[in-house]
């Protein structure tokens, strides 16, 4: 990696103010114009990025930084001198022992199995006490509960990730449906697709809970407004995340970018798996990088990259979901939590702190299901969404659904 830039930066902000002269103590800025090609060019969100092979384009990056604002010029070294001084060795030292010690952690107690063939192929650990969902076990409990939260992702949980049509199938909005309408049960779809195409889908169940776009958006019913739930509302940073993925779509047959209200999404399901992957984790590095200093964060899923909010997660709507139901003296003795990927296991570990701070019973009944034997935070697991799609029907056969409207609501 070329670290003249780096050092170019640290240059420019100089020595100390206790140490400077009177002529150098004034405002720090500098400016950059750095080959796209070069190694620590994703780092530098504020240089300007140029191909050194077109003369032309590389004479306007020098003209628009020459003639560019002081103001602008201080912006632009701030951000680049608290990224080069707080990333240094001592930072990425930290960063992987910690990430080997997570590696490790409890590595002799779990069981390792082969699973898939291929580019499929991987080795998991797994935790002994993970186990495959019951469905008489969990009626059983279902009967006897008088207050259940029950949770579930959308995608690879009650839809396969290998269906083009995404729409649910008459069956499953009638098993929701039936779900949403006993008085019993509180029912949340949490999923990472637009409130839009939820709220079409599941126009018929109109006592459903939908949290939208990992629960940026979020509504107790079809008769209630959209809560926003995010803390930040400036996405000025789609415009530095949108070009890097257009950047990786190009070179990446079959993978395309989508447009959220909250985020952006990179998709390399249809793209050479063995490729797609590799461009995958490439764009992570990429995006983490320039987007260091803005308020998101940079994630890598099933076959997926996103940029969102931070403080945006699934955890946070199952947060709420626990602490309103408390709150409205509801507080439930049943849970049940389905998803298939990364973004559901914040719901998994929420329920374990909610559960420790009391918003949860200490003898509450709690089955968090992953799709699929991976490792996970849940302790049970369910093959298929076909597996998941049988059980929410044993369910829905032994629900009381309410046929009028009068169902009392959770208030905020």
């Amino acid at each position: 990696m070329n670290l003249t830039p780096y050092e170019y930066i640290v240059c420019r902000q100089g020595v100390s103010d206790s140490e400077s002269s009177p002529e150098s103590s004034g405002p720090k800025k500098s400016m950059l114009v750095v080959s796209e090609f070069i190694g620590c060019s994703p780092s530098l969100s504020g240089a300007i990025r140029v191909n050194p092979w077109n003369i032309e384009a590389t004479a306007e990056a020098m003209n628009e930084a020459i003639s560019m604002a002081d103001a602008e010029k201080q912006l632009r070294h701030e951000k680049h001198y608290r990224y080069v001084s707080s990333h240094n060795v001592a930072f990425w030292s930290r960063s992987f022992f910690q990430d080997m010690e997570r590696t490790c952690k409890d590595h002799f107690r779990r069981r390792c199995w082969g699973i898939g063939l291929s580019f499929g192929f991987r080795v998991v650990a797994l935790d002994p006490n993970f186990r495959k969902l019951s469905i008489d076990h969990i009626l059983s409990v279902y009967l006897r509960s008088k207050n259940r939260a029950i949770l579930f992702d959308y995608d690879g949980t009650v839809m396969p990730q290998t269906s083009h049509n995404k729409t649910p199938s008459a069956e499953v909005i009638s098993i929701i449906n039936t779900l949403s309408g006993d008085v019993k049960n509180t029912v949340f779809v949490v999923s990472g697709r637009g409130r839009e195409s939820l709220a079409k889908w599941f126009s018929p169940c109109k006592k459903l809970g939908i949290a939208a776009e990992h629960g940026y958006f979020m509504r107790w019913s079809a008769d209630d407004d959209w809560e926003v739930r995010g803390q930040n509302s400036e996405f000025g940073w789609k415009e530095i995340a949108e070009p890097v993925m257009k950047l990786y779509t190009e070179a990446t047959d079959g993978s395309t970018i989508e447009s959220k209200e909250s985020a952006l999404v990179w998709h390399h399901r249809d793209a050479d798996p063995g490729f797609g992957s590799s461009q995958a984790k490439e764009m992570l590095d990429h995006l983490e990088s320039v987007l260091a200093n803005e308020p998101v964060t940079v994630k890598s899923g099933q076959f997926i990259v996103e940029v969102k909010p931070q403080g945006v997660s699934k955890g946070m709507v199952a947060e709420k979901i626990f602490t309103t139901m408390a709150e409205s003296g509801k507080q439930a003795d049943f849970v049940l939590c389905i998803g298939d990927d990364r973004s559901d296991e914040d719901m998994f570990e929420v329920i374990s702190n909610a559960i420790t701070s009391g918003v949860l019973s200490s003898n509450i009944s709690v089955f968090a299901c992953t799709v699929g034997q991976k490792p996970s935070k849940a302790k049970y697991y369910l093959d298929d969404a076909a597996e998941v799609v049988n059980m929410l029907e044993s369910l829905a056969e032994v629900s009381d659904p309410e046929p009028s409207d009068t169902r009392p609501e959770c208030s905020l």
